[in-house]
């Protein structure tokens, strides 16, 4: 099960051939237009190549745009009884237009305000049902800071796994960063890390960062935290083997970072549900976040390729 903020991602991709006379910024002649799911239902589709059977659970609005998130979804053979459609806001579209392989401009529509009291409770009966008739292996919350995963959702369906023993996973932001209490897998990025928990802002030692996940961990008492550290890879920490790993960065041709986090935290919480020890659980993840962004875009990983890149680190 994933729960979190969903949205659209629209791609207008063109040619640059002049500048306007209107104020000095590229025409773009749009060529081509496309969507595809972002956010927590990118996850969801990352989750769905690598041969599972994800359930998405996020409130959208009741317009267009919620109806071609889910015929993407539908396309894609994906279960969309967990999806709620609401009056009370929009379905959050980011567009992003692109030039020769380049992203030139963003442009996003959204609402970030907290669930209201009646989408709450639509969502938690959702969630409960799903729980209760389906046999969950683990919980993703991928949180985008766009209003699903309030402090209220976030606690209620921590109690509800744990009293399950179901493992929760989750991609924090800074809004609820120390809500995340009692999860299983934690998985910020540095920056993340830095504004969490207080720390400046700086080119942090290894052995600081580890101080740093540390001290985080005494306050959300979970087994494990892994930070992505961008160029430097990934930092992991099992805290029930007290062991830790830092693993390097592959060297890529980076096309595109959108959508990498999504891929890292789906890999490794598929990872974890199949058992894997905390290394394993970062060195795929890894891997699978470096091959993402060789592509233009938010894209799910290719499991086959995964597969026989996953080769060259055990070989």
């Amino acid at each position: 099960m994933i729960v979190g903020d969903v949205m659209l991602d629209i791609y207008m991709k063109g040619k640059v051939e002049r500048i306007s006379p209107e104020a000095p910024v590229p025409i773009v002649s749009v060529t081509e237009t496309f969507s595809r799911l972002g956010g927590a239902a990118n996850v969801a589709q990352n989750l769905k190549s690598l041969g599972t059977k994800p359930i998405l659970c996020s409130i959208i609005g009741n317009d267009e745009k919620a109806n071609e998130l889910l015929r993407l979804m539908h396309e894609q053979n994906m279960i969309t009884s967990g999806i709620v459609k609401s009056n009370e806001r929009i379905t959050t579209r980011k567009v992003r237009i692109i030039s020769n392989n380049a992203q030139m401009l963003r442009v996003d529509t959204e609402d970030t305000f907290d669930l209201t009291k009646t989408e709450h409770n639509l969502l938690m009966n959702e969630i409960k049902n799903i729980i209760n008739n389906k046999n969950i292996d683990g919980i993703i919350l991928q949180d985008y800071n766009k209003g699903v995963l309030t402090e209220d959702i976030i606690k209620e369906v921590i109690a509800l796994a744990n009293e399950k023993n179901i493992p929760v996973g989750v991609d924090p932001k800074k809004k609820n960063f120390l809500a995340y209490k009692n999860v299983t897998f934690f998985k910020p990025n540095l920056k993340e890390l830095r504004d969490g928990i207080g720390i400046p802002s700086k080119e942090e030692s290894i052995d600081d960062i580890i101080k740093a996940v540390d001290s985080l961990q005494e306050k959300l008492n979970c087994r494990y935290l892994m930070t992505t550290l961008s160029e430097r890879g990934v930092l992991i920490k099992d805290y029930e083997t007290n062991i830790c790993h830092h693993i390097p960065a592959h060297l890529r041709k980076i096309a595109d970072v959108s959508g990498a986090g999504d891929t890292v935290l789906s890999v490794a919480m598929l990872c974890l549900v199949c058992k894997q020890n905390a290394y394993n659980i970062a060195a795929l993840s890894n891997l699978a976040g470096g091959l993402v962004c060789e592509e233009l875009g938010v894209v799910p990983i290719n499991k086959d390729r995964l597969k026989e890149e996953s080769k060259k680190i055990y070989s």
